[in-house]
């Protein structure tokens, strides 16, 4: 059976949670391989409403085993007080399971986040400023403090110490930042052990093995396409890879066992933070899509940027992901529209390109090239097959599978776990 991967095919809030959930059901494993706490997913079910940070969205399908594998990044007072929040909702959460390899965010990862975007000023990246960049630094500087290590106080106190040897100097001398204390931070870290350890274990193991026993394993990315280090908007980016192959690396399962790639597509274009945005509106309209979307951060409550559909973020995704199938969320915000652009190309100093620029600079004055659709009236959040949405959608969406190269299987009608429309089966 297949092993799927889920992942944001623009620059994240696409609506992951929406789509894992609808999808926990059917498998047996959700496994995050990805990110931190600066993800959010919010997954309605009748009329409550869930916002999960780093737990994954299987873990409100009680036949669903949840994983945070290798990939991600963990802080652990944040983990903590979501499971102990879904525990006090009525929602089991003992059948999560986190890596022993995966990083854990400390709170000097925290401060050293801090300070450092307010040193940058007007060059500042826009991160969450909850550690998650610092922590990844550490990991691939081969200084970072693993969940393992809340086991063996030894190691911990080992390398709480080398890495704060140079942290804090750079805190008092660059940034003029009182020490961080190697024994708070070791005391504080010893706390999560116990809690933790129910948890933990090598999901590298269980994955594989439940792929060999015929289950169907869900792989789920935080953020987006365009927030991945490697071939995002560099450098207004995340810290790891959202994309299909952080899957693998992520979980340490093979690519040769990814059966499919699910990508999920906003009907419109939202960002959060700093970075270029070619679609972008400044004008009424972004903010009755912001207003009619609800589109504020899950996380950071951060407003988002707002602009309409650009396809050639969309096709630029089915490339470095291999998309076989688009889930697009969202639709029933654009109900209300006389005429509905849809970004095309670009037009950079003259030149008319289809595809994303490699170069940045490039893609910083890229001017979008529109085409225009005819909206619709009709509410549609009570939809349920392809031919119920009004005629004029069902060519928005026919256009958006054309112009984006991967077939469109689902729809998001509205915010509600049942507010989906399955064109093709994902599994």
């Amino acid at each position: 059976m297949p092993a799927l991967v889920l992942l944001g095919a623009q620059w994240g809030d696409e609506g992951k949670g929406k789509a894992t959930d609808l999808l926990g059901g059917s498998v047996d494993y959700v496994a995050r391989y990805q990110g931190g706490n600066n993800a959010g997913h919010t997954v309605v079910v009748g009329d409550q409403k869930y916002a999960l940070h780093l737990l994954p969205s299987g873990v409100l399908t009680p036949e669903c085993t949840p994983v945070i594998g290798n990939g991600v990044v963990v802080d652990p007072q944040q983990l903590l007080a979501e499971v102990r929040g879904l525990n006090e909702r009525g929602i089991d959460t003992s059948k999560l399971l986190v890596s022993g390899n995966a990083h854990l965010i400390t709170s000097y990862h925290q401060t050293l986040d801090k300070v450092s975007e307010r040193f940058l000023g007007k060059r500042k990246i826009g991160t969450t400023g909850r550690g998650i960049g610092p922590a990844y630094a550490d990991k691939i500087n081969r200084q970072g403090v693993r969940v393992q290590d809340l086991f063996d106080e030894s190691i911990l106190r080992q390398k709480v110490e080398a890495a704060l040897d140079q942290k804090n100097q750079l805190l008092a001398k660059i940034y003029n930042r009182r020490g961080i204390l190697v024994e708070q931070v070791v005391e504080e870290l010893l706390g999560y052990a116990e809690p933790l350890r129910p948890y933990v274990c090598d999901t590298t193991l269980v994955l594989n093995q439940a792929l060999d026993e015929g289950k169907v394993v869900l792989f789920e990315g935080g953020q987006g396409t365009l927030l991945d280090v490697d071939h995002g908007t560099y450098p207004f980016v995340t810290s790891s890879n959202p994309t299909a192959g952080g899957a693998c690396t992520g979980t340490g399962v093979g690519p040769t066992r990814i059966d499919r790639v699910i990508g999920i597509l906003k009907a419109y274009t939202t960002r959060v933070g700093a970075g270029p945005f070619p679609t972008e509106l400044m004008d009424a309209d972004g903010d009755r899509l912001r207003s009619e979307g609800h589109e504020y951060g899950v996380t950071t409550g951060r407003d988002r940027r707002c602009g309409w559909f650009d396809a050639v973020i969309a096709r630029y995704a089915v490339r470095v992901n291999g998309v076989t199938d688009f889930f697009l969320t969202k639709l029933d915000v654009l109900s209300g529209w006389e005429r509905i652009p849809v970004c095309v190309g670009y037009r950079i100093e003259g030149r008319e390109v289809s595809e994303l620029p490699y170069n940045q600079s490039d893609f910083h004055h890229a001017e979008p090239i529109y085409e225009y659709l005819p909206g619709w009236q009709e509410e549609i959040s009570a939809a349920r097959s392809f031919e119920e949405l009004p005629k004029n959608a069902q060519a928005y969406v026919a256009a958006l599978e054309e112009l984006s190269g991967a077939r469109i299987s689902a729809i998001g009608v509205g915010p509600g776990r049942d507010e989906t429309i399955q064109i093709h089966p994902l599994l």
